[in-house]
């Protein structure tokens, strides 16, 4: 055989070899790519994203869309090429698999807790829109998380409104642990619990649900049943937010931002598509979230001129702006409110902007 056919030879067996391994060798990476958004004004999958009952609602234009984030599941198994094509890419980010699944934690235990940090921002962001508009919003001891294999699993569920512990109402969540720590471990406790299902719902009978107590394993000896307790916020009426496969805290403002613009005849963004992103608390801060460049590029393809942007994500955020989409700083659902107002006024050139740094 000639040297140069045999060189050849060599060279693309060497070649077919690098790329068998490419595709084989599994590396510990996933991916993370923009996802979705979904306008909160709007309906999603046939079914209105706000639904407001008890109080009148008005006509509403334009677009407050949410972004997200779309990642490779926890039991994705990247391979070399894969993590260079995503590394090579300028729309999507190859991180650490730990980074989305922490070591130590099963796929479900993520699900879970992306489901409760979205149930939260549901909540904050319903009691940020509502004290934003003068209204009064009380509280309610709720389960906040029940503990996989505990007395409470499948007896109790996140959500549930927890009125009295053997017959003593709660008013703070830590009267739960202080009402079951006075058995012993080994003796029932009964709790008075309104379902998630009917939290919303005012006059929702309650039902007694009695649960075994165990003994826990800190060394303390104290009586658990397995739940933790947290305080959810009690409205003057029904909003609820229709949105499935989404998890994570980051629409807290967005939401926001939707039920204000249902609840007031201003017509908050004046025709314009607005997207955006933040945690919010109950008193209105907008906090921080994570994939920011990944919502922004998100937000650009789904054809949106404004973007709003917590401050903290500023720097990371105008480093790779999209041509055509305006960043907006904003730190509070107020700045947020004054934003929308200068862009349905035309007055852009006040708007507060994101600088790098």
């Amino acid at each position: 055989m000639p040297r140069r056919t045999a060189t050849m030879l060599t060279s693309t067996l060497l070649l077919i070899a690098l790329l068998c391994i490419g595709v084989l060798m599994p590396v510990p990476y996933a991916e993370m790519s923009p996802g979705p958004t979904v306008n909160t004004l709007s309906e999603n999958v046939g079914q209105p994203v706000l639904q407001i009952s008890g109080h009148k609602t008005y006509p509403t234009t334009g677009n407050l869309n949410m972004t997200t984030v779309r990642v490779t599941g926890s039991d994705y198994s990247m391979n070399l090429l894969e993590a260079i094509s995503g590394w090579l890419s300028n729309d999507d980010e190859v991180v650490p698999k730990e980074t989305l699944y922490p070591t130590g934690q099963t796929a479900q235990q993520v699900d879970q807790q992306n489901a409760e940090e979205f149930t939260q921002s549901q909540d904050s962001a319903k009691a940020a829109a509502l004290k934003e508009l003068g209204y009064h919003v009380g509280s309610d001891v709720v389960v906040g998380s029940v503990v996989k294999g505990a007395p409470a699993e499948g007896r109790l569920h996140a959500g549930d409104v927890i009125k009295a512990v053997d017959g003593t109402a709660v008013v703070q969540p830590t009267d739960v642990a202080k009402l079951v720590t006075k058995h012993k471990p080994g003796q029932d406790v009964v709790f008075t619990v309104v379902p998630a299902n009917d939290a919303t719902n005012p006059g929702a009978p309650a039902r007694q649900v009695t649960i075994r107590t165990e003994k826990a394993q800190d060394g303390t000896g104290r009586a658990i049943v397995g739940i933790q307790a947290e305080s959810s916020h009690q409205f003057p009426f029904t909003v609820n937010v229709q949105l499935a496969d989404v998890g994570g805290p980051s629409a807290g403002l967005m939401f926001s931002l939707g039920i204000i613009d249902k609840l007031t005849p201003t017509d908050l963004t004046g025709g314009k598509f607005i997207a955006g992103t933040g945690t919010i608390d109950d008193n209105g801060n907008v906090g921080p979230i994570g994939g920011i460049a990944l919502k922004i590029i998100a937000a650009r393809d789904a054809g949106a001129q404004y973007f709003l942007t917590p401050q903290d994500n500023c720097g990371a955020a105008s480093k790779n702006t999209p041509s055509g989409l305006r960043l907006v700083k904003v730190s509070t659902l107020k700045g947020a409110l004054d934003a929308l107002a200068d862009i349905r006024q035309g007055k852009t050139a006040d708007l507060p902007s994101c600088t790098a740094g």
